[in-house]
């Protein structure tokens, strides 16, 4: 960095001190200017002269206002105004007093917007530019008066293209910025959906395993003494329910792999193609499963087809879990035009038939995950006892990021 570069950045932090600077630059010029006599036998020339008191008053009052440029730039311009046009009456020879008012009138144009700017520049070069051209001592076409002219329109000018620049800039900035918290957002957004998309993925693991496990387990205990063929039997199924169990929590926890991590499961997603493996499961739990399809062997996307799943497999769940031994369970899979519907019902007894006791979280991923593919998802008790899950999924599902025109 430069030294006038960091001279620049120490007097931007210090704006006051700034403007004090420059309306001392501002008065050595008019001092300076000052001194010329413009109006010599022999043309312009750079003798010395005395400048008229009233002058360097006028001169010093200016370069005083224009150190509160900022704060009020109005007023120091109709202060630097006052002391040009009264510096333009009386005058003779001129001093450059107007040099304040163009300094005054760059401030203005550039802290205001543009018609602010053009009814102010206009104004002040009609006053000054009429005041020095019929009340002062010149003629009215002397060089002097159409400078004045010029120079207040360059003051007026140069303000506006700065403001001009400086609100490119900002506007550069704001989109810059809005740009990188979308970006944000949207990161956040997907992260959430994620960490949401493998909770319900390991609740439902977990939650159907687990039961049969319990079931079995409770099996085994029972019968251990007197039929130990049988509890051998139900062992086998808690090691087969374990071992799937595993293999799927393996294969979900495996998505949070990098994508150079080795081992990376590459099994695909259950669907509706594994649901008489899945209803085989439980009834070798004990449940009783009837299956039903009329979905004429429909291909599913596999977003669709892994919902599909794991809303049977949870409804299934809260079957085992809580619509008693006696239990029945039926599932049905129906393609109805452009959309697929799942029932399960259960002839349960009902009196300790809530899916989701004390704020459990199946029936809630099953509505995230239906909702998601912009599906419907019905479910209560039945009418004399039981249970329905009804869910109904698009075929060719659109994601509420799709829809709205989300990245």
């Amino acid at each position: 960095m430069s030294t006038l570069t960091r001279a620049r950045c120490r007097l931007g932090a210090h704006p006051f001190a700034l403007d004090a600077a420059i309306a001392t630059g501002v008065l050595l010029c008019m001092i300076a200017g000052s001194f010329v006599a413009p109006h010599s036998s022999d043309g312009v020339s750079w003798q010395l002269r005395t400048p008229d008191p009233l002058s360097l008053v006028l001169m010093a009052l200016g370069a005083a206002a224009l150190v509160f440029r900022r704060r009020a730039p109005r007023t120091v311009l109709a202060l630097a105004g006052a002391a040009s046009v009264a510096e333009s009456v009386t005058g003779d020879p001129r001093a450059p007093v107007v040099m304040c008012a163009v300094v005054a009138l760059y401030t203005v144009a550039s802290a205001t917007d543009r018609p602010t700017t053009w009814r102010i520049g206009l104004l002040t070069m009609t006053v000054l530019t009429g005041t020095a051209m019929a009340a002062g001592p010149l003629p009215w076409y002397a060089q002097e008066n159409l400078a004045i002219f010029a120079w207040t329109g360059i003051g007026a000018t140069a303000g506006d293209a700065v403001r001009s620049r400086r609100a490119f800039i900002q506007a550069i900035r704001e989109r810059a910025e809005r740009a990188e918290r979308t970006r944000e957002e949207e990161a956040r957004r997907r992260v959430a959906e994620e960490r949401l998309r493998i909770a319900r993925d390991l609740h439902d693991v977990v939650a159907h395993h687990i039961a049969l496990v319990n079931v079995q387990a409770g099996v085994a205990a029972h019968v251990m003494d007197k039929r130990p063929d049988q509890a051998k039997e139900a062992l086998a199924h808690v090691r087969e329910a374990s071992r799937s169990a595993l293999g799927e929590l393996r294969a979900t926890v495996g998505l949070l792999r990098q994508s150079g991590d080795p081992e990376a499961p590459t099994e695909p997603a259950p669907g509706l193609d594994r649901l008489d493996e899945l209803a085989g499961t439980f009834r070798s739990a004990g449940l009783r499963v009837e299956v039903a399809r009329a979905d004429q062997d429909t291909e599913l996307p596999a977003a669709v087809g892994l919902a599909a799943y794991r809303i049977v497999q949870e409804a299934l769940t809260n079957v085992q879990k809580h619509a008693g031994t006696e239990a029945r369970a039926e599932i049905s899979v129906v393609r109805v035009g452009p959309h697929i519907e799942i029932t399960v019902l259960d002839d349960g007894s009902g009196d300790d038939h809530d899916p989701a006791p004390g704020g459990g979280h199946g029936l809630l991923g099953m509505r995230e995950r239906v909702t998601a593919l912009r599906g419907t998802l019905t479910t209560g008790p039945r009418f004399g006892g039981g249970f329905r899950v009804h869910a109904i999924l698009p075929v060719k599902p659109r994601t509420s990021a799709a829809e709205d025109g989300r990245p």
